[in-house]
C-alpha cells in the first residue's frame, strides 16, 4: 500500500481533502447491487462494504486514481468480474444515447451499406462483412433497399461466409432478426434470453416467423469468421448460430464483451463504474459467451479465416461424392456382402439426414466415416485410412537375416521339456523357413509339449498360415483347415495343410496350448481359429481381438481419403467365424496370468503320465 506521506509529497495531486471516501465506498455498492446483471454474485458486498468503510489504508488514500484502481481489485475480488471498473474521469460527459437517425431511406441505406461490404466468390460463395449489427427498427425502414443492394445479391450463392471479424457493434434487436434469415420459419426456436437487472426483466428472443425477403434456409453452408476484436452483440450471434449447429465458425476466439454495459457516476464525485447491466444466457447451453467469448470450431488467424471457409465449404460440396464412392467401394468389396450392402443403404441415409453438413477438415470426415461405418457395420477393420506406401523389400545378408529372426522370436524350454514359443506378428515366413526352421523351430521340435505365446501378436500376413498349422498335423493326409471367401472375385478357397514342409513336424498326438489377449488379433486370430475349431490346442487367457483378415486399402474416388476394407473371411457354414466377436479361450484368465495356468496345466499332466 502506497502511503500516505509519500502521496502527498506530490505536488500535482488534486484529490479533494473534504471527500467523504466511506460515501464514495457505500455509493458503489449500492450502484453494483442496484445493476450489476448477476446480483447473486453480490453475496459478500455488505461485508465488503463493512471491511473497506473501515479500513484505514483505504481510508487514508488521498490520490483519486489509486483509489479507483484499489477499489476495482476489492470489487474483482468479490465478483470476480473483470469487466466491473471503478475510474477517476474529471470532466468527463456521458454520451447521449443514441437516437433513431431522421434521415430518408435513401441517404440510411448507403450509410449502412458503407458498413457492410457483399460479394460473390467463386464458386457461387456468398460474403457478408458486416461492421455493425442494426437493429430491427431501422431494418425494416431501410428493408426494402437493403434487401435490393445486399441481401439478393447473396440470396442464391449456394453456400455463405458472414464476415464478423471487425463487427464491434449493434443493437439487441438485430440478433433475431439475423439468427432468422438462416433457420426455418417454422417452429420458431427461442434463441436467447437477455435478463436486465435494473429492470429485473428477462427479455426472450425467439427467432422470427415472417421477414423481409426470403430466408437463406437450413440446408446451405453457413461459416462465421470471427476476431478477437468480435465484439458484443456480434458475439451473441455467433454464439447463437454455432449452438444451433447452423453455422461454423472458423478463426479466433471473440472479445469476450457483454450484451450491455454502463458507465454510472458515483454520487457526485468524478468517479465512475463501469458495470454491465445485463446478461446472456442461452437457452441452449444454458451458459454465456461474455467475458470469456465464443470458442471457434476451427482455429485458426484471423488473417487466414477466409481462406480457411472457403476450402471448408469446398470440402463439404465434395462430400456427398466421397460418401457414395466410399459406399460403392465397400458393396463391391467388404468381404460380408449381405452386411456391405446394408452399410451403403444406410450410410446413403445419414448423408441425407445433414449429418455430415458440419464437417469441416479432411480429419473430421475421416473420422465420421469410420464411426458410421462401424456403426453400421460393427466391423472395426471397416475404417478411414492412410495410404501407407509398402516398404521397398530390404536388401539384408543372410547373417541380418538369422539377427533379426533370433530377436522376432523368443524360444524357451521349461520343467519336464515344456517348449515356449513367442512371436508378435505373422509374416511371409516361406523365403525365410529354412532360417527360421534352424534357429527357432528346431530349439522347441522335440519337446514333449508346447506353449505358443500370441498374447501379444497383433496380426499380420495370412500368407503362412497353412504352412505353420501343417507343423502340428501329420503328413499322412491333406486337412482342409479352413474355408476363405473373397469379395471382389466372389469365390471360396480351400486353405490346406502342406504336403512338404521345411523342417520336421510336430506332429498331431503332442499337447499344444495358445496364450491370447485381447491384443491377439488378425492373422493370429486365423491361427487360434483353425487349431481350436479343428480340436489341436488349447486355448487359454483371453478373448481375442475380434479383427479380420489382412485388409485392403481403396482410394475413394480421386481424393486423397483411403478405405481398409476386409475383402476375405473364414468359413461361416458351422457358424459365426472369429472376425469382429473374436475367439473366446477354453479356460478365460487375465493374459499376464495364462503362462502360468498353462505351465500349471501341462505340469499336471505330466505328473499324471508318471
Amino acid at each position: 500500500m502506497v502511503s500516505t506521506v509519500i502521496l502527498n509529497q506530490n505536488p500535482f495531486i488534486t484529490f479533494p481533502k473534504s471527500l467523504p471516501l466511506k460515501r464514495v465506498i457505500v455509493d458503489l455498492a449500492k450502484i453494483l447491487m442496484d445493476n450489476y446483471c448477476s446480483p447473486e454474485k453480490l453475496a459478500g458486498m455488505e461485508e465488503a462494504i463493512d471491511t473497506g468503510s473501515s479500513n484505514t489504508d483505504i481510508l487514508s488514500i488521498s490520490d483519486p486514481a489509486t483509489l479507483a484502481s484499489v477499489l476495482t481489485d476489492g470489487v474483482k475480488k468479490t465478483i470476480f468480474d473483470s469487466r466491473v471498473k471503478v475510474t477517476y474521469e474529471p470532466g468527463y460527459v456521458p454520451p447521449a444515447p443514441p437516437a433513431m437517425p431522421d434521415f430518408p431511406p435513401e441517404q440510411l441505406a448507403e450509410m449502412i451499406k458503407g458498413t457492410v461490404k457483399v460479394e460473390v466468390l467463386d464458386g457461387n460463395i456468398g460474403y457478408l462483412k458486416i461492421q455493425h449489427i442494426v437493429g430491427e427498427e431501422i431494418a425494416q425502414k431501410v428493408g426494402p433497399i437493403l434487401l435490393e443492394y445486399i441481401w439478393d445479391k447473396v440470396l442464391p450463392t449456394s453456400a455463405m461466409i458472414l464476415d464478423f471479424r471487425s463487427a464491434v457493434t449493434g443493437e439487441l434487436s438485430g440478433i433475431p432478426y439475423i439468427v432468422s434469415y438462416f433457420t426455418d420459419s417454422e417452429p420458431r426456436i427461442h434463441i436467447d434470453s437477455v435478463y436486465h437487472r435494473t429492470s429485473d426483466v428477462t427479455t426472450e428472443l425467439w427467432s422470427m416467423p415472417t421477414l423481409l425477403g426470403k430466408r437463406y434456409g437450413t440446408s446451405k453452408p453457413l461459416i462465421v469468421l470471427t476476431s478477437k476484436n468480435t465484439l458484443g452483440i456480434a458475439e451473441d450471434v455467433v454464439y447463437c448460430l454455432k449452438n444451433l449447429k447452423r453455422a461454423t465458425i472458423v478463426g479466433e476466439n471473440t472479445a469476450g464483451g457483454s450484451i450491455k454495459i454502463n458507465k454510472i457516476k458515483v454520487g457526485d464525485t468524478d468517479f465512475y463504474v463501469t458495470v454491465p447491466v445485463a446478461k446472456s444466457i442461452n437457452p441452449i447451453t444454458g451458459k454465456s459467451w461474455e467475458i470469456n467469448g465464443v470458442a471457434p470450431n476451427v482455429e485458426v488467424a484471423a488473417e487466414d479465416a477466409l481462406d480457411t471457409a472457403i476450402a471448408i465449404i469446398k470440402l463439404r460440396a465434395e462430400i456427398p461424392g466421397l460418401v457414395q464412392a466410399a459406399a460403392a467401394l465397400v458393396a463391391d468389396n467388404y468381404a460380408f456382402p449381405s452386411i456391405g450392402d446394408d452399410v451403403v443403404e444406410k450410410l446413403g441415409a445419414v448423408v441425407a439426414s445433414g449429418e455430415y453438413n458440419q464437417i469441416s477438415t479432411k480429419k473430421e470426415l475421416e473420422a465420421k466415416l469410420s464411426a458410421d461405418l462401424l456403426k453400421l457395420s460393427g466391423d472395426k477393420c471397416l475404417k478411414a485410412t492412410s495410404n501407407i506406401p509398402a516398404r521397398p523389400p530390404m536388401n539384408l545378408t543372410p547373417e541380418m537375416f538369422i539377427e533379426l529372426i533370433k530377436v522376432s522370436f523368443h524360444t524357451d524350454v521349461f520343467e519336464n521339456n515344456i517348449g515356449y514359443l513367442r512371436f508378435d506378428m505373422f509374416g511371409d515366413f516361406e523365403h525365410v523357413a529354412k532360417i527360421i526352421a534352424e534357429h527357432v523351430w528346431d530349439k522347441v521340435v522335440d519337446t514333449d509339449m508346447l506353449i505358443i505365446d500370441l498374447r501379444n501378436n497383433v496380426g499380420g500376413s495370412t500368407s503362412s498360415i497353412a504352412g505353420f498349422c501343417s507343423y502340428f498335423f501329420d503328413d499322412d493326409k491333406q486337412i482342409v483347415l479352413d474355408h476363405v471367401y473373397n469379395r471382389p472375385s466372389n469365390t471360396t478357397s480351400d486353405l490346406l495343410t502342406l504336403t512338404q514342409l521345411t523342417g520336421r513336424r510336430y506332429g498331431s498326438k503332442k499337447s499344444v496350448i495358445i496364450l491370447t489377449s485381447g491384443a491377439t488379433a488378425g492373422a493370429a486370430e486365423e491361427f487360434v481359429f483353425i487349431m481350436k475349431r479343428l480340436g489341436r490346442a488349447m486355448i487359454i487367457g483371453e478373448t481375442t481381438h475380434g479383427g479380420c483378415h489382412p485388409p485392403e486399402t481403396f482410394r475413394v474416388g480421386e481424393s486423397d481419403i483411403y478405405l481398409s476394407i476386409p475383402i476375405s473371411h473364414s468359413d461361416i457354414a458351422q457358424g459365426p467365424s472369429w472376425e469382429g466377436a473374436g475367439i473366446a479361450p477354453y479356460i478365460p484368465v487375465p493374459a499376464d496370468a495364462a503362462l502360468d495356468t498353462a505351465k500349471a496345466i501341462l505340469n499336471k499332466h505330466f505328473s499324471g503320465q508318471k
